[in-house]
């Protein structure tokens, strides 16, 4: 069936000043886009249906260059402690989900989303907070940045976690004062060990929390999906839906290099290429924690104190040997590096394993560094010699800007986020929101990059904006370039992909500080309307 969208803004994405007035397509594919003038036979022709777009904004399909779509069905289970301001607040969230969920004595209670940067006790709860609420549930609660929470005596006995257990490397395990005894405080390496146990304990079906994670990012526009650090039991749910016909959206996977690279070699049908809108992209690596949470390894100590730094998550030669095998096996490598040290560890890695590998495709690889919230221009300059690419938490601007000028102080402070140095460099940035972070909203991601305000109104970095349409781009051409998509996605061409999305403004001629209140109206995968807030005219 032929299909022409006409009568709006078709905003392209192929340059910043090309627009076009309709485009035609079949088959799940764009056939034509151009004038109305040029489409006159077509629109003359009743076998070919019209939508007309009633002034409507109709633009690529968003791309998520970095998320994990797996965690997001099974937080919609969990207690939301967003909006928490308050030890107190906290415990009368958890309370109520146990009654309102009728949870049986014993049941697992997990809940998400608290901020001890934003608590009138500014710290995290520890174990005793958690044992008012119940000591018969167990009961773990992530911190927002997932990289830190806190657990009740029940579920650090669940987990095996008393006074025996000793830190790993790239984690820490908070003890009462004076002792070995756990206060509850998880952070990093041994909050991650608990994940895959918790939410393989979530009693609901998999697949239906999986259609629960794909209408989050469908609602928000977003046709191109990623998993980063698959496990290899999230890889099995992943195939069955996608045997089974049930993937909405291309999803990307990426397992953990340290766990479980073999996922790829074995399962060659989902190999760098999608096989019923699956795919596994390449490595997956973490180096370091959060800046929020103090855990992103810095070159220089944190303000206010006298030497930490943060730390890493392994040490220089392990690192050396993960950089390798994805150089020598050939395949793309997505490196979570928040602080500066971290960054400093992942270039020095990737130079040396370029200089010494005799793979003839090295450096066609597109390596790329997750975060980048306080990478360094000189950093940036060598991520441009390596053809890395920047894949910035833009939105930090926003929910914890004010956090990073305390914890950083100005200089650093200013500089998270720093889009437009990266783009001035020439290097292909992309933006993502790190869902479960933050929730895949890419108009507000645009409003960030643009505008760069904190919660408290501070305009951070202002040097570091960028403009509406550099924001575009990091969402839809940019973010598909980093999956080796760019000739079939991002963008509004003959023989790519009818990836849309509908919005109800123009980003490019609204007001930039209402960028973020922009609506999508509707979502289009391969020409097939997969989210639609309005019904428009045909």
């Amino acid at each position: 069936m032929k299909r022409i969208y006409y009568g709006g803004d078709i905003v392209t994405m192929e340059n910043e000043v090309e627009t076009a007035e309709a485009v035609l397509i079949e088959d799940g594919l764009i056939r034509e886009v151009g004038s109305l003038d040029a489409f006159e036979s077509y629109m003359n022709d009743p076998a070919i249906e019209k939508v007309d777009l009633k002034g409507k904004t109709l633009l690529p399909g968003f791309v998520d260059p970095h998320g994990h779509l797996s965690m997001m069905g099974p937080l919609a289970t969990m207690a939301d402690l967003k909006e928490c301001e308050s030890f107190n607040d906290i415990q009368d969230t958890l309370t109520s989900y146990i009654s309102n969920k009728g949870l049986n004595e014993g049941d697992l209670v997990v809940g998400f989303g608290y901020d001890h940067n934003f608590l009138k006790e500014a710290t995290h709860p520890l174990k005793h907070i958690l044992n008012d609420v119940s000591e018969e549930h167990p009961i773990l609660i992530f911190h927002a940045s997932g990289h830190m929470g806190a657990a009740n005596d029940a579920a650090l006995k669940m987990a095996g976690i008393d006074e025996n257990t000793r830190d790993e490397e790239g984690g820490r395990i908070g003890r009462v004062e004076g002792t070995t005894e756990p206060n509850g405080y998880l952070e990093e390496g041994p909050l991650m060990a608990l994940q895959s146990t918790i939410f393989a304990d979530i009693d609901m079906d998999q697949v239906q929390l999986a259609n629960l994670g794909q209408q989050i990012y469908i609602r928000n526009g977003i046709t191109t999906v990623q998993d980063g650090a698959t496990s290899s039991e999230t890889l099995k749910l992943f195939k069955t839906l996608s045997d089974e016909g049930n993937l909405k959206v291309d999803v990307v996977t990426y397992p953990l290099v340290a766990e479980n690279p073999d996922d790829m070699k074995n399962n060659e049908a989902y190999a760098k290429n999608y096989y019923n809108r699956l795919k596994i992209g390449g490595y997956k690596m973490f180096l370091d924690g959060s800046p929020q949470g103090k855990t992103a390894w810095m070159t220089e100590p944190y303000e206010g104190e006298e030497s930490y730094r943060g730390y890493p998550w392994y040490e220089d030669e392990q690192v050396k040997q993960y950089v390798t095998k994805a150089v020598n096996d050939n395949v793309q490598l997505l490196t979570h590096c928040n602080g500066d040290a971290a960054s400093d560890q992942l270039l020095k890695s990737y130079e040396a394993a370029l200089q010494e590998s005799d793979n003839p495709n090295k450096d066609n690889l597109r390596p790329v560094m997750i975060h980048c919230q306080t990478v360094r221009y000189d950093q940036l300059d060598k991520m441009a010699e390596l053809a890395m690419i920047p894949s910035i938490f833009v939105p930090h601007t926003y929910f914890w800007g004010d956090v990073h000028l305390k914890n950083l102080g100005p200089e650093r402070g200013n500089r998270i986020s720093p889009a437009r140095s990266a783009f001035d460099r020439g290097l292909v940035v992309n933006f993502h929101q790190d869902p479960p972070v933050v929730k895949p909203d890419m108009l507000h991601t645009i409003w960030c990059a643009v505008n760069r305000i904190t919660r408290k109104g501070v305009n951070i970095g202002p040097e570091e904006c960028v403009s509406v349409y550099e924001a575009l781009k990091a969402v839809t051409i940019n973010a598909a370039y980093s999956y080796f998509e760019e000739d079939r996605k991002g963008s509004i061409k003959p023989g790519k992909l009818a990836d849309f999305v509908i919005l109800d403004q123009n980003p490019l001629e609204v007001d930039k500080m209402n960028i973020k209140n922009i609506q999508v109206l509707q979502t289009i995968k391969e020409g097939v309307t997969i989210y639609s807030s309005e019904v428009l005219a045909k």
